[in-house]
């Protein structure tokens, strides 16, 4: 049997080393916002074909003198082209250029995302994170009542969860300050959409940990907490494993092969899994027992 907890404080050293280059990148740079956020012009596009893949519009763009663009397939003909705030001009000089590479191609629409739009988006984001982990600590409270008696009550539970959680968010969201510094990659609505995907997909399991530590704590008499918790992490660290294993194995297909639209989507999606994983495994429950003998601590005192 793996002595997990017993080793928290190397796992948690752990975490700070992988967290602080990402927080440090987040405090200096900060992350680069796309159009969603900040506004900018959507043009949506028809072809009589299979539209263009993304690099030829992208070519089409650099030619007319415009800035990288957000491209998104549309249906099975069609493409949503996304770009910082454009002139007539500068649209008609784009159409003109890609209309050179695919003379099919038609404008169906023209509009402008503005600044207002962006700042509603980012509050909504927010506001969508933060109900989310209420949800989530209330639910696991409620979820765990019946050991709320034993050695730790059932909201630090969701408390550990939580800590376990915003591990997850900050190591996406360092991750990506990063790379948007270095690299240029902005983040859009889809972001926000990974960043509650990882959310579901970790506190998933660590409830999962959790639920067998609680079956543990029935049936276990006269074992130490720390001893259950540690037995309940080996029964359980294999079915974790393997069932994040398989989602990633996708996640790294779609990365690879699933096409430029999608891809720092996915790869959001493929860093906070594995993250959640960890944290769920690592950090999320060896929380309890740190909680657990700093309140025998505090009662011997």
């Amino acid at each position: 049997m793996y002595r997990i907890v017993q080793k928290r404080n190397y796992l948690f050293g752990l975490s700070l080393v992988l967290l602080a280059p990402g927080i440090i990148g987040l405090v200096m740079w900060g992350l680069r916002l796309g159009i969603d956020f900040t506004g900018g012009s959507l043009i949506r596009l028809n072809f009589s074909g299979t539209p263009p893949a993304a690099q030829i519009v992208q070519e089409a763009a650099t030619a007319a003198g415009l800035p990288t663009l957000l491209i998104q397939e549309t249906g099975v003909n069609g493409l949503t082209v996304r770009a910082e705030a454009l002139s007539n001009d500068q649209r008609s000089n784009f159409l003109e250029q890609l209309t050179a590479k695919d003379p099919s191609t038609v404008q169906e629409s023209f509009e402008s995302i503005g600044p207002t739009i962006g700042n509603e988006l980012k509050r909504k984001a927010v506001t969508a994170t933060a109900i989310v982990l209420l949800i989530i600590v209330l639910y696991i409270t409620w979820a765990f009542r019946r050991v709320s008696s034993g050695p730790v009550p059932s909201w630090v539970y969701g408390v550990c969860a939580i800590i376990a959680l915003v591990h997850d968010l900050f190591m996406v969201v360092g991750v990506f300050a990063i790379l948007g510094h270095f690299f240029g990659i902005e983040i859009d609505a889809l972001f926000v959409t990974a960043l509650l995907t990882v959310l579901g997909f970790s506190v998933h399991d660590t409830i999962v940990v959790y639920d067998r530590i609680r079956e543990r704590l029935i049936s276990a008499a006269g074992k130490t907490f720390e001893d259950v918790v540690n037995e309940s992490l080996n029964q359980t660290m294999i079915r974790s494993i393997n069932t994040s294993m398989t989602a990633l194995l996708i996640l790294t297909a779609l990365f690879l092969f699933g096409g430029e639209t999608i891809r720092n989507f996915v790869l959001a999606l493929l860093i906070g899994i594995a993250s959640g994983t960890y944290s769920s495994i690592f950090v999320a429950t060896p929380l309890l027992v740190v909680w657990h003998n700093w309140k025998l601590k505090k009662r011997a005192a």
